[in-house]
C-alpha cells in the first residue's frame, strides 16, 4: 500500500517539483484577491485561425472530472479552476464555493501554487467524500511535474487544505463509490498517454497503480452512477495525439476489480488491441478524429458519450464540418446521433439528463467574436427523444468581446449553478473571467474579480 501521509517525503518532493506552496507547510490556506482565470496558448499550428487551442482555460480540460459538485447537505456548490497568479504570472489551483442560501461565493483559496507553470494541463479535479471533505486532485504533467492530492481540513469547507500525497498522475478523475471508497482514474506517460487506476478506502492509503488501456495512447472522460463507473476514451495511433480517433467505452461495477463492455463481456486489462470488444465505432476507417467532452447516463443507467468529430487537428474551416455527436447505449446496441455543428475541435460542453426525459447540452456551439478559435458563444440544445433530434432552445451568451470556453457540469448540479466556464480572447493574451448560469440559461453571473472580505455576491450580467 502507498501511504500518503509521510510528511517529510511529501514536503521535500513538493518543493522539488515546483508545484506547491511547500514553504507554507502541509496546510494550504492562502486566499486569492478574486476570480481571475488562467490564459494559455499551446504554441502549435499558429495561423490566421489562431493556435491549436488558446484562450481562457481556467476550466480546462475535459479530462479533468469532476471539477465541481453540489452538496445538498451544505447547500453549496464546490468547484475548482485554474487561476492566474501575478508577479510573476503563474498558474494557481483554486477552490471556492457558491452558497445557495445567501447567493454569495467564497473568496477563492489557493490550494496549490505553481511557480514557473502557466499550463492549465495542471488544473485540478474535485470530489466530496462521504464525510463532506472536499478533495482536490491536482494534475501533474508526465514525470516532468508531479501531481498532488489535497483534502479540506474541515468538512464542507474550502478555507484550508491538507497536502496528502505527491505522485505521478495526469488528468485526475477521482470518484467516490458509495460504501467502497475512492476509484481514481488517471493517466501516466509510460508508453504514450496510457490509462491507469487506483483505489482507496480513505484517500490516504492507496492500492498500486493498475493499467487500464495502452494502445499507443488515450484520453478518457468518465462518469459514475451508483456503483458503476464508465470510462469513454479514444486512441492515439502511433502515439500521435493529433491522430486521436476511434471511440471505446468500458465499465466496472466492482471498483475496478473487473472491467466489461456495456454488453457485459469481461475484458482482460490492460487493453492493448485496437480492435478489442470495447470499440464502439472505428472512426479511423472514416478518416475522422474524436474529441470527448462528457459522459452521462439515461434514465435506465445506460451511458451516453458526448464528443466532437473533426477532419483534422488544425483550426479553421478546412477540416470541417465539425459536429457535436452522441453515442448512446440503449441496453442492446450503440446509437450515434448528431447534436449540433461547431467550428473548433476544442469547443467543449457538457451533457445533462433530466427528469421528465429532457436531454440538455450546454456549450459553445455558436461562433464567437474570434471565429474558428477555441470556444464561442454558449447555447443550450435540448432533445426529448433520447438524442435523436435536437433543438437550440436558448442562447446563453451573445455579443461577447471574448470567446467563452470549456462549459463544465457540476456533479448533482443545482438548477441555480448549472454550468460554469471561463472566457478569454482566442488569439491573443487577455484577462479571463469566470461565469455560471442557471438551468434555463436565461441568467448569467460573473464571478467577482476582486472580493473584499471572505465572500461576495456574483455580478449578474444577464
Amino acid at each position: 500500500m502507498r501511504m500518503g501521509t509521510r510528511v517529510a517525503w511529501v514536503v521535500m518532493t513538493a518543493a522539488l517539483a515546483a508545484g506547491t506552496a511547500a514553504q507554507t507547510g502541509r496546510v494550504m490556506s492562502g486566499k486569492a484577491p478574486g476570480f481571475r482565470g488562467i490564459w494559455f496558448a499551446l504554441g502549435q499550428y499558429k495561423s490566421a485561425y489562431g493556435d491549436k487551442y488558446s484562450g481562457g482555460l481556467g476550466t480546462y480540460t475535459a479530462n479533468h472530472v469532476p471539477v465541481a459538485a453540489y452538496s445538498a447537505v451544505a447547500r453549496k456548490t464546490f468547484f475548482t479552476y485554474g487561476g492566474e497568479g501575478q508577479s510573476p504570472r503563474r498558474l494557481q489551483i483554486m477552490a471556492a464555493a457558491f452558497d445557495h442560501r445567501s447567493g454569495t461565493v467564497t473568496r477563492p483559496t489557493i490550494v496549490c501554487d505553481k511557480p514557473g507553470v502557466t499550463d492549465p494541463h495542471d488544473n485540478g479535479s474535485l470530489c466530496l467524500d462521504t464525510r463532506g471533505h472536499v478533495w482536490v486532485f491536482v494534475s501533474g504533467r508526465g514525470r516532468a511535474r508531479m501531481g498532488f492530492k489535497y483534502r479540506s481540513v474541515r468538512p464542507y469547507s474550502v478555507d484550508a487544505f491538507e497536502l496528502i500525497s505527491t505522485e505521478e498522475m495526469t488528468y485526475p478523475q477521482p470518484w467516490v463509490i458509495p460504501g467502497k471508497g475512492f476509484l481514481h482514474l488517471f493517466t501516466k506517460y509510460t508508453r504514450g498517454r496510457e490509462l491507469y487506476f487506483e483505489t482507496s478506502r480513505d484517500g490516504v492509503a492507496w492500492s498500486e497503480d493498475r493499467k487500464l488501456a495502452g494502445m499507443e495512447g488515450h484520453y478518457q472522460v468518465s462518469a459514475r452512477r451508483g456503483g458503476t463507473l464508465v470510462s469513454a476514451f479514444m486512441r492515439h495511433p502511433g502515439g500521435d495525439v493529433d491522430k486521436r480517433t476511434d471511440l471505446y467505452v468500458v465499465q466496472t461495477r466492482d471498483v475496478g476489480a473487473t472491467w466489461q463492455t456495456m454488453a457485459g463481456e469481461t475484458l482482460p486489462i490492460p487493453l492493448t488491441d485496437p480492435a478489442c470488444p470495447a470499440l464502439v465505432r472505428a472512426y479511423s476507417a472514416e478518416g475522422k478524429l474524436v474529441y470527448i467532452n462528457d459522459v452521462g447516463f439515461d434514465a435506465r443507467g445506460n451511458p451516453i458519450v458526448l464528443y466532437v468529430t473533426s477532419g483534422g487537428p488544425e483550426p479553421g474551416p478546412e477540416h470541417g464540418p465539425r459536429m457535436w455527436t452522441l453515442a448512446h447505449w440503449t441496453g442492446r446496441e450503440w446509437r450515434i446521433h448528431d447534436v449540433a455543428p461547431c467550428d473548433h475541435n476544442y469547443d467543449m460542453g457538457s451533457l445533462y439528463v433530466e427528469p421528465g426525459g429532457v436531454w440538455r447540452v450546454i456549450g459553445p456551439t455558436e461562433p464567437g467574436p474570434q471565429a474558428y478559435g477555441t470556444g464561442g458563444e454558449v447555447a443550450i440544445w435540448t432533445s426529448r427523444d433520447q438524442g435523436k433530434t435536437w433543438r437550440k432552445t436558448a442562447e446563453v451568451t451573445s455579443g461577447s468581446d471574448r470567446n467563452q470556453s470549456y462549459v463544465r457540469r457540476p456533479l448533482d448540479a443545482h438548477p441555480d449553478f448549472y454550468a460554469f466556464w471561463a472566457d478569454g480572447h482566442a488569439f491573443q493574451p487577455s484577462p479571463s473571467s469566470l461565469y455560471f448560469t442557471n438551468r434555463a440559461g436565461d441568467r448569467v453571473w460573473r464571478l467577482p474579480e476582486t472580493i473584499e472580505g471572505d465572500a461576495s455576491r456574483p455580478e449578474r450580467v444577464r
